[in-house]
């Protein structure tokens, strides 16, 4: 409640400085409408939260939020704000979903047991298998691809990526097969 009072409260100042502001224009020139120009300062913000959003729906491989046309179609700036507040609410969602994988306990014990000592989540051994999760490139290349070509191999990518191209291969009927012997260490087969 208190960020749409003070949403509201920095509308009604813009729409002030608006109204107060003294007219440049030459006699033959059309001033535009101050509808025109009521609310695109929201834009760029809607923008930003619904990139962040579909960011993080991309990292849990999940499907997309669909993308609703009505902020740029709409000059009504309450409508707009609450479009943003909408796209702000989703990505935090997002967000938290993102951070909290299921199975992270069993990732990190698969971690504990594949890691090369001194490199964690970064290590490339040499021999073949990438990351904090010894990923080989074919499973990267299934699980992964977005990150495979955007980043390089899993040593390049952070652990919560490695750890959602795992959880997707867990989904897809694979579970901790592809682990065989850090998961029977870990008590998952």
């Amino acid at each position: 409640m208190r960020r749409l009072l003070a949403a509201a409260c920095v509308l009604a100042i813009a729409l002030g400085a608006a109204v107060a502001a003294p007219s440049s224009f030459a006699e033959n020139e059309t001033e535009p409408t101050a509808e025109a120009d009521i609310g695109n300062y929201l834009l760029p913000a809607i923008a930003k939260y619904r990139k962040a959003t579909w960011r993080w729906e991309r990292l849990m491989g999940v499907r997309r939020t669909r993308a609703y046309r009505a902020a740029a179609r709409t000059n009504d700036p309450a409508r707009r704000l609450e479009i943003l507040m909408a796209w702000k609410k989703k990505a935090a969602k997002r967000r938290g979903q993102a951070l909290h994988p299921p199975r992270l306990g069993a990732w990190l014990c698969i971690h504990r047991y594949e890691r090369h000592p001194r490199q964690g989540w970064r290590t490339a051994t040499g021999n073949g298998y990438y990351g904090g999760l010894q990923m080989d490139i074919s499973f990267q290349r299934t699980y992964g691809r977005d990150l495979l070509r955007r980043k390089g191999t899993a040593n390049r990518w952070t652990a919560l990526e490695q750890i959602w191209v795992a959880e997707r291969a867990y989904r897809s009927g694979r579970g901790f097969y592809p682990w065989p012997n850090t998961a029977r260490y870990c008590g998952l087969i």
